[in-house]
Order: C-alpha cells, then structure tokens, then sequence
C-alpha cells in the first residue's frame, strides 16, 4: 500500500512558478508529476491567492487548479477540521492555517505532510511526520 502524502499550497506553488534557476521549483515540479497527493480546498485557495500576487494570470492559475484537481484527492475541511484544527493550534503553537492544513493532513489519515512551514521531521500526533522536500535543495 502506497503512503498517503499531504501536500501545502507552497509545493504548488514552486512547482508552477516557473523559475529555471530555482531547485525548489524544480523539485516541486518533479514531486507534482510522479506522487500521489493529498490537498484541501485551503490549499486550492492559498495556490490561488499567491500566484496572483507572483503575476499569474487567472488562465493560467486555473488551468493548474484544473489539474489538481484532476491528479489530487481532494479533501473538504469540515466542522471537525475546525475543532482538530483549535486544538493542533492549542497543543502544537502553530499558526491557525498550518493548524488547518496538519488537521486536514490527520484526517485524510496521511503519513506525511509536505511543507516547508513546519519543523522538518517533526511527528504530530505520533502519525504525520513532516517533511520539507526543499531542504536539502536550499542547503549547500
């Protein structure tokens, strides 16, 4: 059985930036290809919020939003997101968006959380396990 895998906004977000010089969008491109990835509606939201910001045009943002929505599973928050979501915030310090994004990766029952928001390596709730595809691409 293949692992399930929770993928942020940001690994969207390099993997469409278009910046040939940049490893982090060079490896959000290849993972975006070859993983099976879990995403939430937030995450659909910030992608769109921030590629605006970056110059996307609206073609082009939902041209990729199509096709995540196409090659992803797409999970919904609901009333108990919220509530895991207040207490991850609660227990764990993190912003309330990461909070939502680890309550939605806990709920779609995922063992890893891609982002580079959060600690790499760092275990919530003795099942996700974060993990920062970038590390070792900002590292030299």
């Amino acid at each position: 059985m293949n692992a399930r895998l929770f993928a942020d906004a940001n690994v969207w977000i390099y993997a469409h930036l278009q910046r040939a010089n940049d490893p982090r969008c060079q490896r959000a491109a290849e993972m975006v290809k070859v993983l099976p990835l879990i995403i939430s509606n937030q995450v659909i939201n910030e992608y769109y919020s921030v590629m605006l910001k970056n110059k996307a045009s609206d073609a082009f943002i939902q041209v990729n939003i199509k096709n995540m929505l196409w090659h992803c599973d797409v999970f919904c928050l609901y009333l108990e997101t919220l509530a895991a979501a207040f207490e991850i915030r609660e227990r764990y310090r993190f912003s309330w968006w990461d909070s939502l994004i680890v309550a939605s990766a806990l709920e779609t029952e995922c063992e890893q959380l891609y982002t580079e928001d959060l600690q790499h390596g760092q275990i919530i709730e003795d099942r996700l396990r974060i993990v920062n595809p970038f590390l070792e691409t900002t590292q030299t």
